[in-house]
């Protein structure tokens, strides 16, 4: 009887994220280390210095920057193609567009500035993207699936006035998925794992009657093939896997990214050695000043430990954005940098009523 109570308590979504602080909201995680960031605002001159940090990319990569202008700052060797559409696009423009570059199903559509895996989609044919279309009421992009297996994202800093910079954390990336028993549905299975219990609302929407089938003995699925936390990826920390020929690579990929010093790079990638190697791999994001150093949601890392790493990467963010401002890039006013903040609010409302 108590072992059941127990099971039924650990399975609570309250006490879920009670006793997993990675589930906790963004400024409960942050609250208690604001007043760092506000120490360094104060020594820069400006609480909004990171805008300095990378000074090719709107606002340093901390908020509102759009995923089309930074595209073209990404190696060409290592980018998917990426098409930008306007809310309210018709479907036969963009299949005619996906044509005219050959691009075949399945598809990635996601908002053209998104954060945290909102709006991301996998399509896999006309009917389903004409389907799509009218959830959308931001610009996005459409990219090719990545069909390499695995993912991690890497976080790359530089100080601007030195030729290499360092690679600070690896987190890999486990993607949403069970593993069937031949007796009980896809939900039922979820319901008995505590990572995937918070993803049951999401995923009720988006794969409906997909939740009622029941999975052969052995046989494996991803229910979401995105590398988000939010979505239910498990996050872990690989950072011990960082040697002297990953950095060499990722410092020749990094330094030929103009004015880029500071963020995180989410990679698909097909085996470690190549990775390594810089081969067969893809960059599908770059992330600047508002990266998160992603590994700290490993779930054996505490609290300490993640307000360790993001004090640190902060500190990292306060220098090189210094730096920048010396060689003449400047700084939000506070004007622009409160605008920024409620520029993002507003569009924050529009992408959490996506649906997809």
């Amino acid at each position: 009887m108590i072992g059941k109570l127990t099971k039924r308590i650990l399975l609570n979504p309250f006490f879920i994220r009670l006793f997993h602080w990675e589930y906790w909201s963004f400024n409960v995680v942050y609250g208690p280390i604001y007043l760092v960031f506000i120490w360094l605002g104060i020594r820069a001159k400006s609480f909004f210095f990171f805008a300095a940090s990378n000074p090719t990319i709107k606002n340093g990569g901390f908020l509102m920057e759009t995923k089309i202008s930074i595209d073209p700052l990404i190696p060409a060797p290592y980018k998917p193609l990426t098409l930008f559409f306007e809310v309210g696009t018709k479907a036969e423009t963009i299949i005619a567009t996906m044509n005219e570059h050959h691009l075949s199903y399945p598809i990635i559509i996601k908002p053209d500035m998104g954060a945290r895996g909102r709006g991301v989609k996998k399509v896999h044919s006309n009917d389903e993207l004409a389907a799509q279309l009218p959830l959308y009421t931001v610009p996005f992009i459409i990219q090719p699936f990545i069909p390499y297996p695995k993912e991690i994202g890497l976080f790359y800093v530089r100080m601007p006035n030195e030729p290499l910079g360092k690679v600070t954390g690896i987190v890999r990336k486990e993607f949403l998925q069970v593993t069937g028993d031949g007796k009980h549905t896809i939900l039922e299975l979820l319901q008995q794992n505590e990572r995937y219990i918070l993803q049951i609302p999401i995923l009720k929407k988006i794969l409906a009657e997909q939740l009622h089938i029941i999975l052969p003995e052995g046989k494996s699925e991803i229910l979401l093939p995105y590398g988000n936390h939010a979505r239910g990826c498990l996050f872990l920390d690989d950072s011990h896997l960082i040697s002297e020929k990953l950095e060499a690579t990722f410092n020749k990929v990094c330094s030929s990214i103009d004015g880029f010093y500071y963020g995180r790079l989410d990679i698909r990638y097909n085996t470690w050695e190549e990775l390594e190697r810089g081969e067969k791999l893809s960059i599908i994001e770059l992330n600047g000043a508002g990266s998160e150093p992603t590994h700290i949601y490993d779930p054996k890392h505490s609290i300490f430990f993640a307000w360790k790493e993001i004090i640190k990467h902060w500190i990292w963010l306060y220098k090189i954005s210094i730096i920048n401002n010396k060689k003449g890039h400047a700084y939000l006013s506070f004007k622009e940098g409160m605008k920024m903040f409620a520029d993002n609010t507003a569009y924050d409302k529009k992408l959490n009523a996506l649906v997809v």
